[in-house]
This record gives C-alpha cells, structure tokens and sequence, in this order.
C-alpha cells in the first residue's frame, strides 16, 4: 500500500495546478474550442452550416425530441404517484436540510433567468402576431399565444429537469455516488461509468450545457443591447453586442478569479428582488383585474389543451413554427438540465421523491406563468387596444419589445433601466454559476479545483456566445441548443431506465432474490446509547476525521491484514475524508467498502459556491459508508472498531452470495 500522507501530499500539489478528469476535461474543451475557431474564422460557412444543421434535425429527428419530453413528464408523473414516491433523497433518517419555504424559494430562483427576461413580452406578442394557426391579431389569437408560452415554459420544461436533477439527487445522497452525470448510470453499467462510457457521458453533458449557457448569454446581450439603444440611443448590431458580451464576460470572470462568492450570493439576491418589484409594478400600474383574470383563464386553457398540445407535430400540414419554437425549447431546456437539475439536486437533501417532483413542478410553473401572463398580456392588451403597435415592432426586433412596454406604462425610462439591469446581473451569475457546474463535471466532482478552471469555463461561455451572435445571430443560437441537446436527450432517456433500476431493486430489497438466508443482519446490533447518540449527535469535521483515522482506519487494516493471508490481494486506499478498501474478483467483479466523511450543509440561499466558499458556513459531519453494490448509505458515526468490522464482513457476505463466490 502506498503511504498515505505521501499521497495526500501529492494530490494537494497537484490541486494546485490542475484538477480535472483528463478525458472529460481536455476533449470537451478541445471540441468547445474547435468550435469556436470554425465559426471566428469562418462565419459565413459556419452559418451556412449551422442552418443545415437545424433543418436536418428537425425534419429528421423532430419526432424523437417530441416524444422523448413526453416521455419525460409521463416518467416523473409516474414516480409522483407511485411506491417511490415515499423513498428519501438520502438516507432513511435523513430530513431536509431547508424548510419548505427556503425551498420553495430557492426553486423560485432557479425559474428566474434571462430567458424569463427575454422572452417575457416577445413570445407571447409574437405568437399573437404570427400563430402556428389561424388569424393574427384577433382575440383567439391572444388566447393561443398565452397558452403556447406556457406550454414551452411549463411542466416539459421541468420535467426535463426533474429527470437529471432527480437521478442526480438520489445517486449522490441515497447512493454515495459522486455528483455526476455518469452515476445515474450505475445500476446499467456498473463501475464501467469509470471508463470509455462515462467519460462520453460526461462530454455529452459539458457540450449540452456550455451551448445552452451561451445561448441565454447570447440572448441576454440582444436584450441589453436593445435596453441601451432605448435608453442611450445605442446603435443595435453585432459589434455592439460583442462589446458588451467582452465585457459582461470579463465581470464574470473577474467575479470568479477573486472568488466573490459571497458577492455573487448576493447578486442573486439582488436579481429576485428586482424582478419581484418589476414583475410587481407591472401588475399594478396596468390593468390588475384583467391581468389576474387572464392568469387564472390561462392556467385553464393550458390545462385543457397540454395533452394534444404535447403530441402535435404538424405531420399532416408542415409548418416550419414547430422547429422555430417547440423544438428550440425543447432542446434548450435538455441542453440546461445538468446546470439546473445539479442545482435542485443539491438543495434537495432529506425530501421524499414525491416532495421532490410535486414542488419543482409546481412552484417554479406557477411562478412562470404569473409572469408571462403579466408581461405578455400587458403587451398584448396595449396592440389590441390600438395602444401601442407592439407586435409590429416584435417583427422588426424582437429584443426591443420589452421596451416598447413597459415605455406604454407609468416610469417608463426607470423601468426599463431596472430590466436592463436586470438582464446584466442574470448574465454574470449565469456565466459563473454554469462554469461551476462545467468545472464539476470535468472534475470528476473534484473539491475546491483552481479557480482558473472556472475563469476558463467561462471565458469559453462568453466566446461561444459571441461566435454564435457573429455566424447567425438568434438563429444560430436555436441551432446551437436543439443540436448540442440531440445526444444527451439519449442520454437521458437511459437516465430514466437506470433511475427506474435503481428503484425497482431497492424497493425489492427484502424480497426473496435479494434475501441472504444464512447472512446476519446488514447492521451490526449497537447499544441503546450508540442508537441515541446516532440519531441526535452533531459533530465536528475533526471528530469524524479522528473517527476515521483512529477506529475506521485499523478496523479496515485488520480485515485487510486477514484477507492477505488468506490468498486475496485487497487494497486500502486513505484519501482526504474517505478510507477505500478494494477486494477484487477477477471476472466477477470487485467489492468495494467506502467510508466518507460527509458534511450536511445548512440553508444557504445561492447554490453556485465553492467548497472553499462555503467552509464559515454553519455545518455537521457524519461517517457515511457505502459499498460497490449500490446498497443505500448508511450512517456509521459512532460505530467500535468491532462493529465497523462486522459490517464490512455482511455486506461482503452479501457481495459474495450475489456474485455466486464460494
């Protein structure tokens, strides 16, 4: 075995300078950057290309993206109702780390965005102008355009998310998987995800979220330049844009090169609380009565038509409006659903499936739809009554139409400053907080990485986003999120299977087949006093680390030590907080016996930070064990050297009856 202080030693050195998973790492940058120099270098054929693209996925594989998000919401439905749904996100004991309304508002945040910002008046307007069916401009035209923003930005949309945010959750908390992608795999592959396969997982999942992190990045700087030119008398075009995405850029990473984790926390802050007085102040200075009755008319209307809605694909009558809309969402929110679905993952500890489904479809939703209806039936109401020619403008520039609006309203000039604000604060958190979630997955959910990895994320968000404004504009930013989501979409429907695995074999876990006759007890009989101070103890990072060191560490050397001499060749392995002890079987497999220390994080209202940033906030620690058969963790903390011994030697028991071992 290799000396343990020596190899602590060494990954602290290498920390650092660099802390990646190579394969991940270093193909997905090389493929971003590619990328980005065909389409610097080359913008008219990149423009070209990323047209034949879109027509060639949309005609060929539309039918795939519409039925796989289908499949989506059906899925997590499903779970809803059934047995799993009482089955924690984390061990049994566990319990949520936030109460429902911290929950609730860290949701309500998550469903904040630039798109919200963007796309608030535009869609809504536009779909009243030019609808997939009917006449423009008519009252049932209204009715549709309101009910097909919230079929785009509705419960698909968060079932999407829901599916990686869910698998991601259960792995990590109930599991002791890492807190990537590639573990919602492990009940398919097992600890191939290590391998080839993982790694492409991976890969599948940066791209997918590098091009939908650009693509609202993209948007917001069509927004801000639009503000500015209302406000400034700006001028609107590429070079502007790309200035100021330079420069918004440069904010980002300067946020994240000095570590302003707190600052940004309190940016987020900053962005709800603004987009509440927005959204509030609309609502009040425009016609209040009529906006709260169409929010309730709307919810009706969407209600009442999401099923057709969901399966319409224009199969018998062609109409290119389901690439230009439904498609681009689709593959927008897949493209997003690593960055938000790591994000509720991680404020979901301790809630059951059932909680953890019904409020991320509710909460988020009804949030949403209160401020389409808002935005988009002001805007509405304004063209409809002759008011202000809003759907004219959208047809020549759609960033503008924010603008238009809220200039018919009282303050119009305060407003529109506060929007443009607004969208500029959404575009660093954004630029920081997908970087983070890019730096985990290629770092193999690595702690505290260098911060250059983070600043180089990204930068690489903030090029693409430029490369994809210079080769096409809104256009490419479409392409780029329906293309870069046609592989994980495939992933994700494997996603779906392996959850599903997961859960059929842990809620059989008593039945016959998994039932070891002649084995004791999974857990080793503790005294009433353990049991008690198991359940209210609290303790420190030093006292697990002690725990570790001092009774985990020479249990597991005694195990090993007696294995040896018996003919195997086990390993133990000491890493900061984590003992590993590797007893492997040829063709059938190895066992594995993880001990962890974990810390339970207490309520923080921005998810986006560091390990190292969040080390002053308030936490406690316990010893949590795992084993290679994706037995559900459990916790150890107090266990004698005797105790951690015999559940070590029952779950290898257990390991050994599986595996057909004599």
């Amino acid at each position: 075995m290799s000396d343990p202080v020596l190899t602590e030693a060494a990954t602290i050195e290498e920390s650092r300078r660099i802390k990646v998973n190579p394969p991940v790492f270093y193909t997905s940058a090389g493929l971003i950057l590619a990328f980005a120099l065909f389409g610097a270098l080359f913008p008219a054929r990149a423009e070209r290309t990323f047209s034949e693209v879109q027509s060639f996925i949309v005609q060929d594989f539309g039918w795939f993206y519409i039925s796989s998000v289908a499949g989506f919401l059906l899925f997590v439905i499903y779970l809803m109702f059934s047995r799993y749904g009482d089955i924690k996100l984390g061990p049994d004991e566990s319990e949520p780390e936030y109460s429902h309304l911290s929950w609730f508002a860290m949701l309500f945040s998550a469903g904040m965005g630039i798109g919200l910002v963007f796309f608030g008046v535009a869609e809504p307007i536009q779909h009243y102008a030019s609808p997939p069916t009917g006449n423009p401009g008519t009252v049932e035209a209204a009715r549709q355009a309101m009910m097909l923003t919230f079929f785009h930005w509705g419960l698909h949309a968060w079932a999407i998310y829901i599916v990686v945010g869910l698998s991601l959750a259960y792995f990590s908390f109930r599991r002791g998987l890492p807190l990537t992608i590639r573990s919602a795999l492990y009940p398919l592959i097992g600890h191939r995800i290590d391998g080839p396969i993982g790694h492409a997982i991976d890969i599948f999942a940066v791209l997918g979220t590098m091009f939908g992190v650009a693509t609202s990045l993209g948007l917001g700087v069509l927004q801000v330049n639009a503000g500015f030119g209302y406000l400034f008398g700006i001028p609107i075009d590429t070079p502007v844009q790309l200035v100021l995405i330079t420069v918004i850029t440069l904010m980002a990473g300067l946020s994240v090169f000095l570590g302003l984790d707190k600052g940004v926390k309190r940016l987020s802050e900053l962005n709800i609380i603004l987009a509440i007085l927005l959204l509030g102040f609309v609502l009040f200075s425009g016609s209040t009565v009529f906006l709260l009755q169409a929010f309730v008319q709307n919810v009706g209307t969407y209600l009442g038509s999401v099923i057709p809605r969901t399966f319409r694909m224009y199969a018998y009558e062609p109409n290119p409006w389901l690439a230009d809309w439904t498609l681009f969402y689709w593959g927008w929110w897949i493209a997003w659903s690593p960055f938000v679905g790591m994000f509720i993952a991680r404020i979901s500890h301790g809630r059951t499936i059932r909680e953890f489904i019904g409020g991320v479809l509710l909460v988020p939703v009804l949030f949403t739809f209160l401020w389409m209806t808002v935005f988009g039936n002001t805007a509405i109401s304004l063209d409809l009554s002759g008011t202000e020619p809003i759907a004219q403008t959208v047809a020549n520039n759609m960033p503008v139409a924010l603008f238009e609006t809220l200039a018919a309203l009282p303050m119009g000039a305060v407003t529109s400053l506060i929007a443009t604000l607004l969208v500029i604060t959404f575009f660093v958190t954004s630029a920081d907080s997908g970087a983070l979630v890019i730096d985990m997955i290629t770092s193999g959910a690595a702690e505290n990485p260098p911060v250059w990895q983070r600043l180089f994320w990204s930068m690489c968000a903030g090029g693409i986003a430029a490369v994809l404004l210079v080769a096409g504009g809104l256009e490419a930013l479409q392409t780029a999120a329906i293309a870069s989501a046609l592989p994980f979409a495939v992933v994700m429907i494997f996603i779906c299977y392996g959850l599903y695995r997961a859960l059929s074999m842990e809620s059989q876990g008593t039945s016959t087949d998994l039932q070891l006759a002649a084995a004791a007890p999974l857990t080793p009989e503790l005294s009433w006093q353990q049991r008690l101070t198991s359940i209210m103890g609290h303790f420190g990072k030093d006292h697990i680390t002690s725990f570790l060191s001092t009774t985990a560490r020479p249990a597991l050397e005694a195990v090993s030590e007696e294995m040896q001499a018996s003919g195997f060749a086990p390993e133990l392995v000491e890493k900061p907080d984590c003992l590993e002890l590797t007893v492997p079987h040829g063709e059938r497999g190895a066992f594995r016996y993880t001990l962890r220390n974990r810390p339970f994080l207490l309520p923080s209202f921005v998810w986006a930070e560091t390990r190292k940033a969040q080390d002053a906030e308030p936490r406690h620690y316990r010893a949590i064990a795992h084993t290679s058969e994706s037995e559900t963790p459990h916790d150890v903390t107090g266990f004698s050297r005797e105790q951690i011994i015999n559940d070590l030697l029952n779950r290898y028991a257990r390991f050994r009856h599986s595996r057909r071992i004599a």
